[in-house]
C-alpha cells in the first residue's frame, strides 16, 4: 500500500503532496500510522540542503508520534495500535561495538529517519523496532513530539555529563531546545542560569525554572560570571565569544554544543588546560537514552511549548518556524 506524504522535490522547494511505495515490510521493522509531527530546524536544514547530502523527493519528519500500524514477523515487544515515537534515527547495524553497548546512536551504519529516508510528515512511515519507542500515558502526543529530537538533543549531553542536583548550570538559548533543557535541569535540582542576548525572555525563562538570567548583549554580564558553572549547553546556531564562554566554567566543568555554529570554533587553549575545563559536542542520543528522557518527562511534567498546524497546512507551518516567531515548536497534526 502506498504511503501518502508530504516532499520537497528540490532544494528550499515547498512541499507537495507525494505518494510512495514502500515495499514488503522487513522482519525487524514496524510501519506507524502518524498522529503527530514535529518540525524541526534540522528538517529546515535538509529541505535546504544546507549539508551537502540531501536527496529528493525528500519527506522530512523526525519527531513522530503515531500508533503501530503492523510490525515484522521478527518483532517482539511491541503491538499493533501501540503508541510509539521516532526520533532522528530509524535504525542501526545493531551488531557492532556501539549497537552492542546500547550507544547505537554511534553506529557508523546508522540509518536517519529523513536522510535517505523518507520522514513523518506523510500518514505513516517505518523504522527498525528497536526505534519505535513507547510514548508514556502521561505524555501527551502534540507536547511529546519535540522530545523525540529537540528533547533528546538536550537530554542525553545531560546524560553523557554526569550532571545532577545540586550543580550549577547554565543553557545558552532560550528557544527551541533551551526552553526544554531549562526545564530538564530545573527538575533534576540544578541551579539553572539562562543566557540569552537580552533580557526580553527573563521572565519566561525563570517560569520554566531558571533561577538566574544573563544577557550577554552590550553588558559585562557574562563576564563577572566567570568561574560559576559546572556545565553549559549552548543551543544556538551562532558564533559566540567562545572564550568569555569557557571562562564562565569553573574547575574541570564542560561546555556542551548542541547547536550548529555558522563559523569554525576558534578558542585560547591555556584558559582550558590550566583549569582541565572541556568543550564538547552532544547530539540526540540512543533509543535508552529516549527511553530515560521520555519517563523522565512523564514523572516531572517537562512538556514542548508548542503551536499546531494541521498537516496539510505544512508549509505555513514551515513558514512560521523560518520566521523565527514559533514559541518555540511547532508540530503538525494529521
Amino acid at each position: 500500500m502506498a504511503i501518502n506524504a508530504y516532499a520537497a522535490k528540490s532544494a528550499k522547494a515547498p512541499l507537495e503532496e507525494f505518494s510512495y511505495e514502500p515495499g514488503p515490510l522487513g522482519p525487524n521493522e514496524v510501519e506507524v500510522a502518524v498522529t503527530h509531527c514535529g518540525i524541526c530546524h534540522s528538517d529546515l536544514s535538509m529541505i535546504d540542503n544546507d549539508w551537502g547530502f540531501s536527496q529528493y523527493p525528500l519527506v522530512p519528519g523526525h519527531e513522530v508520534i503515531g500508533a503501530v500500524a503492523a510490525v515484522g514477523s521478527g518483532v517482539a515487544g511491541l503491538a499493533v495500535g501501540q503508541r510509539v515515537g521516532i526520533g532522528w534515527q530509524c535504525g542501526s547495524c545493531a551488531h557492532c561495538e556501539y549497537c552492542r553497548t546500547g550507544r547505537e546512536h554511534l553506529c557508523a551504519q546508522e540509518a536517519d529517519t529523513i536522510v535517505f529516508h523518507h520522514g513523518g510528515f506523510a500518514d505513516r512511515v517505518r523504522a527498525t523496532a528497536d526505534f519505535a519507542i513507547p510514548i508514556p500515558d502521561a505524555l501527551p502526543s502534540a507536547e511529546a513530539a519535540p522530545l523525540l529530537c529537540a528533547g533528546n538533543t538536550v537530554f542525553s549531553p545531560i546524560l553523557r555529563h554526569d550532571v545532577n542536583g545540586g550543580m550549577k548550570v547554565a543553557v545558552v538559548g532560550i528557544g527551541g531546545l533551551g526552553h526544554i533543557a531549562i526545564q530538564f535541569l530545573s527538575k533534576m535540582g540544578c541551579d539553572v542560569t539562562a543566557i540569552s542576548s537580552t533580557h526580553s525572555k527573563d521572565t519566561e525563562a525563570r517560569s520554566l525554572g531558571a533561577t538566574s538570567f544573563i544577557a550577554t548583549r552590550d553588558t559585562d554580564e557574562l563576564k563577572k560570571a566567570a568561574g560559576s558553572f559546572d556545565f553549559m549547553i549552548c543551543t544556538v546556531s551562532a558564533s559566540l565569544p567562545w572564550n568569555d564562554y569557557v571562562a564562565a566554567l569553573r574547575p574541570q566543568g564542560a561546555l556542551v554544543i548542541v547547536g550548529v555554529p555558522d563559523k569554525e570554533i576558534s578558542l585560547a587553549a591555556f584558559g582550558m588546560i590550566a583549569k582541565e575545563k572541556t568543550i564538547a559536542g552532544g547530539r540526540a542520543g540512543s533509543p535508552w537514552d529516549i527511553t530515560r528522557m521520555l519517563e523522565f518527562a512523564a514523572r516531572h511534567q517537562v512538556k514542548a511549548q508548542i503551536e499546531k498546524f494541521p498537516m496539510r497546512d505544512v508549509n505555513s507551518a514551515i513558514d512560521r518556524l523560518r520566521s523565527g516567531k514559533a514559541r518555540y515548536r511547532v508540530v503538525l497534526e494529521r
